[in-house]
């Protein structure tokens, strides 16, 4: 029986109490169900009883008492036992805790998915780091995270676009076009240019691909380095994201907010509203009346449009395409964003709660005990090659993926390279890789499927791990409830321990002369559950699941 499962069996319960007269109380959607920190009290606990006793006018023990009958006579469940103030504690007879084995590997890639997100379509904006340079790692940190919630909200049936926003219009680039042009000529950088290997690498590329450009006029050179710098610079981000196993729906281009009217358009909407008022030569959003902490300089008294002007018009445009959520994924210089793009979608008209702003923390390298601060191409800062090239792209993205995003990391070189179980991903990647071993094993000592009896797997270990697998769709629920991708990392290592625990007290092959029976069958059915939600939890992250290693 599934947590899924037994959740519906109380709501059941609930609604009969209902019908009979027991009590009169608005059924909640869904009841929570949870495993008990001690497994002593049972397989699962609900404190639905506290939750709706005052509702009911009663209090949470008699509330409790009504559900522990009617729940006792459930198939599956061997007993109820009310704990504390009305807990719920719910042991499930054995058979009815193994059925979870056959409905795992039914469900194969399925497993964990669910359709609380269908027909919600989603914008998740993320990396979009300028085409100035090659993508640091707070970037790269967003391309693990952001890819690894795009898969989780897919999961739960949402339609889901990944979306990069090209910041190719304004002083950065004029920046790095004088910085192209600077080498070319084999001068220093600009003093608020750009310096680096990749700047020389680029600038040679042009001069490569354009051998007239040096006899143009600086002005118009400076041009021709800006477009084909741009364009070079941002072919290398996207291969790199490839190589990443990032790859984007849309790369959406800031300019063309510009060029095609849309900002000038959408301001003069704003005009004609009480949101987009005049003062001291410039217009003013009112964001502070929706929640940000003062008003904004949208059109500045030099009748050029300010940084949020851009913002705005791509908050509409997202809009017009028909996004009901709307992610911006940014760095951790940014929480001024939050307020100041949910007001500026109340300003459009718009339900602020259809902008969400995730902020990432710093990541910092750490090699031999001591931080790692320079890259050896770019000279200023470590980027997403430097990471790659270091540890490779599953311990990158797992390790990036497995903490809060809006905590600091410290990513330790040397533990991500060790094959050890200290090494969080080769410890999940061995369990995975395990499964296939043991069942190559049990082929050899001639074990099948065809035997699968649910009441055998009686071993402590096993119930653990029934417990741990019965979990996972709520855990990846709970990801996707609080854009969280960490929980499913997090909670695949506990998958992974359990079953290295149950590898070392059960055996699948028989020994010696030891007859085959319905146990060895039936524990291969639970190997091969381990290894399919350990491929789908590896999967949502984005990171490959091993048969050998």
């Amino acid at each position: 029986m599934t947590p899924e499962e037994l959740s519906s069996a109380v709501t059941a319960c609930l609604q009969d109490a209902i019908d009979a007269g027991d009590f009169s109380i608005d059924v909640p959607r869904e009841v929570r169900v949870e495993r008990p920190k001690n497994r002593d009290h049972g397989d699962w606990a609900t404190n639905i009883a506290l939750q709706l006793s005052k509702q009911a006018g009663m209090n949470p023990r008699q509330f409790a008492e009504i559900l522990k009958g009617r729940l006792e006579k459930i198939d599956g469940v061997a007993k109820v036992d009310i704990a504390g103030p009305g807990f719920l504690n719910i042991t499930l007879d054995a058979g009815a805790a193994g059925e979870l084995v056959k409905t795992i590997v039914d469900a194969g890639e399925s497993y964990g998915t669910s359709e609380v997100l269908k027909g919600t379509r989603i914008n998740l904006e993320f990396v979009s780091a300028n085409p100035t340079g090659p993508i640091h790692l707070g970037g790269t940190r967003w391309a693990a995270v952001g890819d690894a919630l795009a898969r989780i909200f897919s999961s739960q049936g949402a339609e889901v676009t990944r979306e990069y926003y090209f910041n190719d219009h304004g002083a950065q680039i004029d920046r790095f076009a004088r910085s192209l042009l600077a080498s070319a000529k084999g001068e220093p950088a600009p003093e608020d240019g750009y310096a680096g290997g990749y700047i020389e690498d680029i600038a040679n590329r042009i001069l490569a691909a354009e051998q007239d450009i040096m006899e143009l006029p600086d002005a118009e050179a400076q041009e021709h380095f800006r477009a084909a710098g741009v364009d070079f610079m941002f072919a290398d981000i996207k291969e790199s994201l490839h190589n990443f196993g990032v790859d984007f729906d849309v790369f959406f281009h800031e300019d063309s907010l510009h060029e095609n009217g849309q900002v000038d358009k959408l301001l003069e909407q704003l005009k004609g509203s009480k949101n987009l008022y005049e003062k001291d030569g410039a217009w003013w959003l009112n964001s502070s009346e929706f929640g940000d902490d003062k008003d904004r300089v949208v059109i500045k008294s030099d009748g050029n449009a300010a940084y949020i002007a851009g913002d705005i018009a791509y908050i509409q445009n997202k809009r017009d395409r028909g996004f009901d959520l709307n992610f911006y994924m940014l760095g951790a210089d940014h929480h001024g964003y939050v307020a100041r793009l949910k007001a500026a979608a109340a300003a459009l008209g718009h339900d602020p709660e259809c902008v969400e702003v995730l902020i990432g923390q710093m990541v910092n390298l750490v090699k031999d005990g001591k931080p790692v601060r320079m890259s050896k191409r770019n000279g200023t800062v470590v980027t997403l090659e430097d990471l790659v090239d270091a540890v490779g792209v599953d311990a990158a993205r797992y390790t990036l993926a497995r903490f809060s995003a809006d905590s600091n990391i410290d990513i330790d070189l040397d533990l991500l390279t060790r094959r050890s179980n200290e090494n969080p991903v080769f410890y999940v990647q061995y369990a995975h890789a395990r499964t296939y071993a043991l069942a190559r094993n049990a082929e050899a000592a001639g074990v099948d499927d065809s035997g699968f009896d649910a009441s055998l797997l009686t071993h402590p270990t096993e119930g653990e791990l029934l417990a741990a697998l019965g979990q996972y769709p709520g855990v990846v629920a709970q990801a996707s409830a609080f854009r969280e991708p960490h929980r499913v990392a997090r909670h695949l290592e506990v998958i992974a321990g359990t079953y290295h625990r149950w590898y070392d007290a059960c055996r699948i092959a028989p020994q010696g002369d030891e007859e085959i029976t319905d146990v060895n069958r039936t524990r291969l059915w639970l190997n091969l559950a381990t290894r399919q939600v350990l491929a789908n939890g590896l999967g949502l992250l984005g990171v490959s699941a091993p048969e050998r290693m």
